[in-house]
């Protein structure tokens, strides 16, 4: 397997499944956010946020993301349920935005990213300290006439 697509997958799904809050040794920092799944008919979308200085410097370098403890990342990767599989990574168009408490609104882009047969879709974006955020986002499935609509919130620290 790639190096850097084994990299890739432990960094941002492995660990946090594992760990779900602990720890991550070295890739991830404890405010690490855990892995978080939602089926949607035939499709299970995995999705997280978490500060982008988690990533080691290797992988972010390699994704052009920038590591800061303000920045956080969101990402979305798509499976479609196969038995006795994982899933069979499927293309989407991801779309969205970010609200914070005061309503101000974070729009989000997100950037399709390819290794092997691994597809995911990363957006970045600023936070101040302490900030809770709502996350709204669209997943727009080939074949799907309605997007599926995937909310979550989590609230985002610097230190």
């Amino acid at each position: 397997m790639h190096k850097i697509y084994r990299h890739t997958i432990k960094s941002f799904f492995v660990l946090p499944l594992l760990f779900s809050g602990l720890s991550f040794g070295l890739f991830f920092s404890t405010d690490a956010a855990a892995e978080n799944s939602k089926e949607f008919g035939k499709y299970v979308i995995h999705y997280n946020a978490f500060r982008s200085d988690t990533l080691t410097p290797e992988v972010a370098k390699s994704y052009n993301l920038t590591r800061r403890n303000n920045r956080l990342i969101i990402n979305i990767a798509v499976l479609e349920k196969v038995m006795d599989t994982t899933g069979k990574p499927v293309a989407a168009h991801v779309s969205g935005h970010a609200s914070n408490l005061t309503g101000q609104l974070k729009n989000l882009e997100f950037r399709e990213i390819r290794e092997g047969t691994a597809i995911y879709y990363l957006a970045e974006e600023k936070f101040s300290d302490g900030e809770f955020l709502k996350f709204e986002l669209k997943v727009k499935l080939e074949g799907e006439e309605e997007p599926a609509r995937l909310k979550f919130d989590k609230r985002f620290y610097t230190h």
